[in-house]
Parts: C-alpha cells; structure tokens; sequence
C-alpha cells in the first residue's frame, strides 16, 4: 500500500526520525573505557524524567513487564501482602505476575472505566494495624480504559492511614507524556517502558527506586537475578552493566532524552493534553463516549472510544487497517469488541492526529456507523485552531542582491558573473 502506516495504538508509538538516526550505528565494545560516558548520562538524565532527585534509576533490556518484576522482587518476599485496586487488563496483568511471584495480593475490584479509589485504599491501610500490607500497585495510566488516576491523592490516603506500605506506580504510558513527579508524590518504584512516551522502540524496562525501596531490597527474598538491582548498583558505579545492554537502544534513549528536555516537560505534558482535548472533541461531534466514566479520569495519552450497541469495534479496526493502512488499538479482555482506541502520545502533532481521526471516522462509516461526515475532523480542528500557540515572528528576508547598500549605492557585481 502507497504511503505511511499511520500508527495510533497506544504503544509502539513512532520513532522520530532523530532516534532512528542515533540508534543506526555499528556495534561497539560496551566494556571499553569510553562506555561508562554515555551511562554516567543516562541514568542522571533519566532522573530528571521521573522528576526525581534522591532516585536510583535502573536500565533493563526488558520491556514494562520486567520493570514490574524487577520492582517487586527486588523488594518484596513469597508470602508478602500487597494491595492492588484493578480496573483494567493492564493493573490485572500486573496482579497476576505478583501471585506468580507468591505474593499475596488483596484485590480491589473497580468498575473499568475508573481509577484507582483513593478512599478505598486509605480504608483498607487504616483497618491493617499491623502494617501487614507490605506495598500498594497502583498503574497511573491504564492503556486498556484510557483512564488515568490521581497518584498523588493516592500518596495523600496512605499518608492519612499513617501506613508504612510502599508506594509501586506502572507509569509505563504516563512518564514521558504526563506529570509525573516521583518525589513530591513520594513514589517508592516507578516503572516505564522505552516504547511509549520514550518514543523507542521495545526493549528497554526502566525502574527508578527510592532510597526506602532501596533499603527494602536488604530483606526481600524474593529469587532474582537478572532482575537483581544490586548485581545492577555494583556495575553501574563503573559506567557498566553486569550483561551485554542493548547498545542501539542505548543510544536511542540518549537521543530521546535529549529531545523531551528540550521542549522541556512541562510543554510536553501540555502538548499531549491540548493533543488529547482535540480527540476527545471529536468523540463528541461523532455522538459517541469514552470508556473513562468521568472527565478526572480522562487520560491524555489514549482515548478508549465505544462503539454503539449492535456493532463489533473489531470491524472498525479492521477496516482502518485493510483499507486505509491505519493501526488502531483494539479492545482488551471484557472490552474486546466493544471500543476502538486511539493513542496519542509521543512524537506526534495536531495534523498527525487529525489523519487518524479522519481514518477512524471514515473506518465507522464504512461499517455502518451513523456519524456525520467530518464532524469528528473539523472538532478536532477547530480545538486545534481555537488553541495554538502564536505565531512566531517571520524569518527575516535574505536582501535582495540588487538591493542598495547602506547609504547609497548597489553591491558590486562578482567578477565571474561579468561578461567579456
């Protein structure tokens, strides 16, 4: 098929063309002593993107997945409580690697299309007196539902409950895209992967820990080893890694720091939210909802949109791929079949984001959903107008070569533009 694919599931996202460029290179000796310059770099940079000071942060080649492992065996013990709302396929996965890992996890069940309730959680750390429950999961963007919850009031009900627990956040598609600030919401772990906000691709799994979280490694007996921050401490002082690291991924993340402290944070988490107010505007003019049950809950990094009763979103998915060469995210688990999604987050602008609403609305129609041709585009448009940045100044003009100089006069003729 002719042209780009248009790609607006919620993970991978697009790889700039600057990433690209940084990760195509030959291989390199990752024990020689110009290596440890580009890891020394990393890991204090990536601070800054946890929004962290007093953080260790950790490099996995891994991806989410092993970012949630590496952060609670690294922590916790067989037989340790933890609290874990779920309200998605995402916070449902993680529960389920915990009771893999032999942790005993107390579940609560939230309607999808929710997050995390804070006064439910500060209840449950009120009534265990004897401090049993050892930490709390809490995924801050569920990709399933487009739901982001508050990780701060969630901080505030286990300060309320004069709870020890540790604090655990996914923010595998929130760091990077939206506020996420691991010290003042006092974040024990935070987890991401590369191929989200980070706009690479998969492969990289990357933990920031606390000094308590890194004081609880000391008794935590949970079996690892290639998840193991300590065998990672020791390397990473020399500018190491205790195995081969992925070195393209490497140099991909360099470059992609680079990028997001240069629009600089705070203007990357007001694009993706300007970004997502378009999306969600045309999700109104279409007639249609969001699975996030309110706007508090609303994520600005994907939009979980349902398909009127009668009509399978797979179809939509479908369609949007075959015909029109356009990816989107298709419904998880009890969702299956019942929304489309659109992700928005990483490198991407407002005309980016117009072709895949225009391609979804096309895709519905096509499948015989009754939406108004164009009123999705042209809300998303008129939000984009409505909200743009000024204008900045024009460029000045090169003078003209016949232009006269300064105080009179014109600018000699070159010598070898001159006929003889």
């Amino acid at each position: 098929m002719p042209g780009r694919n248009f790609l607006f599931v919620p993970g991978p996202t697009n790889v700039p063309e600057r990433i690209l460029r940084a990760m195509d290179r030959a291989m390199e000796d990752h024990r020689s002593s110009a290596f440890p310059t580009l890891t020394a770099a990393l890991l204090h940079d990536l601070k800054k993107v946890f929004r962290t000071t007093a953080g260790q942060a950790f490099i996995f080649p891994a991806t989410g997945t092993g970012g949630w492992e590496a952060a609670l065996v690294n922590t916790l013990s067989p037989g340790d409580r933890v609290l874990a709302p779920r309200y998605g396929q995402f916070s449902h996965l993680w529960i389920d690697l915990a009771q893999r890992h032999g942790l005993r996890v107390d579940i609560i069940d939230v309607e999808w299309g929710e997050g995390a309730p804070a006064e439910r959680i500060e209840e449950i750390l009120t009534a265990d007196t004897q401090h049993e429950i050892k930490g709390v999961l809490v995924v801050h963007n569920e990709t399933a539902t487009g739901v982001t919850s508050d990780i701060a009031a969630v901080r505030a009900a286990m300060d309320a409950a004069r709870h020890p627990a540790l604090l655990y956040v996914d923010g595998v598609s929130s760091i990077g895209s939206l506020e996420f600030r691991m010290d003042e919401w006092n974040v024990d772990l935070a987890i991401t992967g590369s191929q989200k906000g980070l706009m690479l691709p998969a492969g990289l799994g990357l933990v920031c820990a606390s000094p308590q979280a890194l004081a609880a490694r000391e008794r935590a007996k949970c079996p690892r080893v290639f998840f193991d921050f300590g065998d990672m401490i020791k390397a990473n002082a020399t500018g190491y890694f205790p195995y081969t690291p992925s070195i393209p991924m490497l140099y991909g993340l360099r470059e992609s720091l680079d990028m997001l402290l240069e629009e600089g944070l705070e203007n990357v988490c007001a694009r993706h939210h300007r970004l997502a107010d378009g999306v969600r505007a045309a999700v109104r003019a279409w007639g249609l909802k969001l699975c996030a049950k309110a706007p508090r809950w609303h994520s600005d990094t994907v939009s979980a949109i349902l398909v009127p009763d009668g009509f399978n979103a797979a179809d939509v998915i479908d369609v949007a791929f075959r015909r029109y060469n356009l990816a989107l995210g298709a419904g998880l688990a009890r969702l299956a079949g019942k929304l489309f999604r659109i992700g928005h987050l990483g490198d991407l602008n407002e005309l980016m984001l117009l072709g895949a609403i225009a391609g979804a609305e096309m895709a519905m129609r096509d499948v015989g959903i009754k939406v108004t041709p164009g009123a999705g585009v042209a809300a998303a448009a008129e939000h984009y107008r409505g909200t743009a940045a000024p204008l900045p100044p024009r460029p000045a003009a090169a003078p003209s070569p016949d232009a006269p100089l300064p105080g009179g006069g014109k600018p000699a003729t070159p010598r070898a533009a001159v006929r003889t």
